[in-house]
């Protein structure tokens, strides 16, 4: 291209930096901004952004923060987008109090947090278990006129519910519902296992009945998670009603359905039931995962195998 006497512009190198970044490749996108500086060929704001986001993507977070100083230091424009990725990245490696100065130097700067900024930050706070403080910045979005999204609230239902505070994730839904939001079952599913993964499975189970009065259909993924709930507690006659309750009203079963339920019938030494749903399983397409295929490899190094397990292995599948 140069031979030619083609000289490569911004939008180039743009392609190139963004190219390499993608393939983990940063030093060499770091390289090329380089000799760009070099030539006078001065970054644009898109360019720093990605070589920024590069730099997240490894980890690299002090390698980022001083790719995000030189733009500063060069007068490149930041924008909300710039400030994004970094805190997103900080976020993604715990890092949840610099990730807050960085919003805060935001807002210092006089450039505006948008929805993106408040999710990752709220997000970053639910992992960490600072409920309080993900609430706070919650509640501040709203005061500064940031309606938070379904998103947001997903985020936060998620983050109460992993911190098992359900009565004020029940709240937030009722919120939810009240404002008359444009949700759907994704919501009521992440209330749903979070109640099953405290072992408040008949709570879960009212709720998951009640999704049909509210218009709601559970989906395939809804039913794998009560069927979980239901076989972690013990309930295996319910999973199993469950599992035909699910095909009655049209939802398919997948290989999850059937490995949860099928794992619990052989900790039940319920070898036979467990048999016949690997049969219909494979008629059906789907295959042991790894957790129930390590189980029957236990199984079959027993010294006693169950003969309703050894039948079903040397028969001609």
């Amino acid at each position: 291209m140069v031979s030619k006497h083609i000289f490569p512009d911004v939008y180039t190198f743009n392609v190139l930096v963004d190219t390499f970044c993608k393939e983990g490749m940063v030093q060499e996108a770091r390289s090329i901004v380089e000799m760009m500086t070099q030539r006078d060929i001065k970054p644009d704001t898109i360019m720093y952004n990605t070589l920024i986001d590069g730099y997240c993507l490894q980890g690299e977070m002090d390698e980022a923060k001083k790719i995000f100083d030189v733009m500063l230091s060069k007068g490149c424009m930041v924008d909300a987008h710039s400030y994004n990725i970094l805190i997103n990245g900080y976020c993604k490696l715990k890092r949840i109090d610099d990730a807050r100065m960085l919003f805060l130097e935001m807002s210092h700067k006089g450039i505006v947090p948008n929805m993106v900024t408040y999710n990752t930050l709220i997000d970053g706070f639910c992992k960490m278990g600072r409920i309080q403080d993900a609430h706070n910045l919650f509640s501040q979005m709203q005061a500064l006129g940031q309606l938070p999204n379904v998103q947001t609230y997903n985020i936060l239902l998620d983050g109460l519910c992993k911190n098992q505070q359900f009565p004020k994730a029940v709240e937030l839904l009722e919120e939810m519902e009240g404002k008359k939001l444009d949700f759907d079952i994704v919501t009521y599913n992440i209330l749903i296992q979070g109640l099953c993964r405290a072992e408040k499975v008949e709570y879960a189970w009212d709720l998951f009945h009640s999704l049909s009065s509210k218009g709601i259909q559970p989906d395939v993924w809804s039913y794998n998670i009560m069927i979980s709930g239901f076989c972690n507690g013990g309930l295996t006659c319910k999973a199993e009603s469950l599992l035909r309750e699910m095909e009655e009203r049209g939802r398919s079963p997948d290989g999850c359905t059937y490995n949860t339920i099928i794992r619990r019938f052989f900790n039940n030494n319920d070898t036979s039931r467990a048999v016949r749903l690997i049969q219909e399983m494979v008629e059906r397409g789907f295959s042991a995962d790894a957790s129930t295929a390590e189980l029957i490899v236990n199984l079959l190094s027993k010294d006693e195998v169950d003969p309703a397990l050894l039948a079903f292995i040397e028969s001609p599948q």
